[in-house]
């Protein structure tokens, strides 16, 4: 661990397109281009030494660091303090807009504010997950990074041309570049770095930098204006936001579960995956949250990009459905597993997946999500045309043909198929919401059929998956193990608040699976879940616990662990998928349930706090 940041020692940046981690030592140490799920160009995140990375940071080791986002905006700010000077260096991507581009840019503005400060930088690019060497050819005017695929890294330093020049770029045998930049208070140099840039290196001067500057803060800041949100816990619910905006792939609508890849689950261990992928789950949560902000136009472009995967396979025939449970941002499926064995892993927590083998599970729970999130924009205005609503009735056919078997679940174990309880829960949903559609709209459907189907399977649950045994609803059919899944059972209509099997359930569960105040997702000890090792608490689950827990009435409770869970998001109020023993945030980072979870959560118990 000596060698690697902690995970949550990182902040965020983007361009809608893709995205860069910071960490608090000023080095980007993850970098894919042109898409979040295109291969890295920096990667030391996963293999500090073969992995590549673009740093800044101060020559001096014994410094203290502080990092912040510009108010309102995704504009990172890394301060450098030292006895003898006080220093930052300021991380952003200009926005690339709706239409897909090879360009990105990285921007890092550095900046002595007292003092004289001394910096090491250096640009060591590992192209291809580092598979592809580079050739480097450094010019007057910056330097280019040349791969063996042809992609090239252009690097245009930011000064005036009559500046003094502070430093020369030297090269060592791996053919990158470094160099030692000494400010004075009131000084500022920079770097560029510019994938498929348009020219060849030139000097940027400042007026152009404060013209990046300004319009990245100017669309942030009028992006943001948009929340209607007025309630608690404003700042954070507007930075989770922000963060969620940084995780879309602006072309498409698509939101990716996390920027990163590999990331482990438990340090040392097997649960490595990669979810720069867009999951119709997640996906689908994310309606909610941006309606209930008041960001219409993200929630309209998901709806439509979720209309299209809806459209592509309806009809199609076979046990895995008509949905895949992801894509890639730009709707594809094609995400076949593969391993990097010439990386070591975060941390030494090897393998190092790339691409995900669970996108041809079968996973019944997501046509709930789908047709739930289809239903809430329903309501919220958005209209759904005939070739969507004959799409979804194919879909629904197929479902009331499909629900009673076994599947991979939520969670996408790979230990075999289970009658998951929550599965059978969203499948409910789903005919329920279809049920509603064609009910408010007066379209043609197979209603007779959707409502038989919709009361067998709100039988079955109610039958074989409640455990009299547990006094609550468990995992799976025919097992004693309890799921915080089920925790949206109240959420989503299947049982009132107010239930005494829910509240029953959800006693239970806090016996069980609460930590606390922190929520785990299951045993793996009692379900096993065909992995090896542990993981720690889940973020999103303990957000959903909130929810739960304001739905049920019990506010103090839920404010109580709301609180606690804040103190265990980063310096910038952001969550990886979990949280260890110690407090640590492990998986990928950051992660889009979670924070999609933190603003329902809020909005839920906001509510309900006004209400008392």
């Amino acid at each position: 661990m000596d060698d690697y940041p902690l995970i949550e020692n990182h902040g965020l940046i983007g361009d809608l397109q893709t995205a860069a981690l910071v960490t608090t030592e000023g080095v980007v140490d993850w970098f894919c281009a042109p898409r979040f799920d295109s291969p890295s160009v920096f990667g030391a995140l996963l293999d500090k030494r073969n992995g590549g990375h673009c740093t800044v940071r101060p020559v001096h080791r014994t410094h203290s660091t502080k990092q912040l986002y510009l108010p309102d905006t995704a504009i990172l700010v890394t301060r450098f303090m030292t006895e003898a000077g006080a220093g930052e260096v300021i991380d952003f991507m200009p926005v690339t807009g709706t239409t897909a581009t090879h360009r990105h840019r990285l921007v890092r503005l550095v900046r002595c504010v007292r003092g004289t400060m001394t910096f090491d930088v250096e640009i060591a690019p590992r192209f291809d997950y580092g598979r592809s060497k580079h050739q480097l050819r450094i010019t007057p005017h910056g330097a280019v990074f040349v791969a063996e695929d042809g992609t090239e890294l252009t690097v245009h330093p930011i000064r005036e041309p009559e500046d003094e020049r502070l430093a020369e770029a030297l090269t060592n045998r791996d053919g990158d570049v470094q160099l030692t930049l000494t400010l004075r208070a009131g000084q500022e140099r920079g770097l560029i770095l510019d994938l498929g840039a348009e020219g060849p290196p030139a000097e940027v001067r400042r007026d152009e930098h404060r013209r990046l500057f300004d319009e990245t803060v100017a669309f942030w800041r009028s992006w943001l204006a948009q929340s209607r949100y007025t309630g608690r816990w404003r700042e954070v619910v507007e930075r989770s936001a922000i963060t969620l905006k940084l995780m879309t792939f602006a072309p498409s609508g698509a939101l990716v579960a996390a920027p990163t890849a590999a990331l482990p689950e438990q340090l040392g261990g097997e649960r490595n995956w990669d979810y720069r992928f867009t999951w119709i789950r997640d996906a689908s949560f994310s309606v909610y949250a941006l309606l209930g902000l008041g960001f219409t136009e993200e929630a309209r472009a998901f709806i439509i990009w979720l209309g299209d995967r809806v459209d592509e396979r309806a009809g199609s025939d076979g046990n895995t459905g008509p949905l895949n449970i992801m894509y890639k941002v730009d709707g594809a499926s094609d995400l076949t597993e593969q391993i990097l064995g010439h990386w070591e892993g975060y941390a030494g927590s090897a393998p190092v997946r790339i691409g995900n083998g669970a996108a041809t599970q079968l996973q019944l729970d997501i046509y709930g999500e789908a047709l739930d999130s289809i239903y809430f924009a329903h309501r919220h205005g958005f209209q759904v045309g005939h070739g969507g609503w004959a799409s979804l009735r194919t879909d629904l056919d197929w479902l009331a043909d499909h629900w009673d078997q076994a599947e991979e679940g939520i969670w996408e174990t790979r230990g075999g198929r289970q009658d998951f309880t929550y599965g059978r829960v969203m499948s409910w949903v789903a005919f329920d919401r279809g049920l509603r559609l064609a009910e408010a709209k007066g379209w043609p459907s197979s209603s007779g059929r959707w409502q038989a189907e919709r009361d067998a399977v709100y039988e079955q649950v109610m039958a074989k998956g409640w455990s009299e045994d547990r006094r609550a609803f468990v995992q799976h059919y025919g097992s004693d193990v309890l799921d915080s899944s089920l925790l949206r059972m109240a959420t989503v209509g299947f049982l009132t608040p107010g239930d005494p099997m829910w509240k029953a359930t959800l006693d239970a569960m806090e016996q069980e699976l609460v930590s606390d105040s922190l929520v785990y997702r299951y045993n793996p000890s009692a379900s096993p879940d065909g992995l090896r090792g542990s993981e720690g608490t889940f973020s999103l689950c303990t957000f959903m616990y909130v929810d739960a827990l304001a739905r049920a009435g019990r506010t103090d409770r839920a404010r109580l662990v709301f609180e606690k869970m804040m103190g265990y998001a980063n310096h910038l109020g952001l969550y990886s998928e979990e949280i260890d023993p110690t407090g640590r945030q492990l998986g990928n980072f950051p992660q889009a349930f979670t924070h999609l979870a933190l603003i329902d959560s809020a909005i839920t118990l906001n509510e309900a706090l006004d209400r008392k």
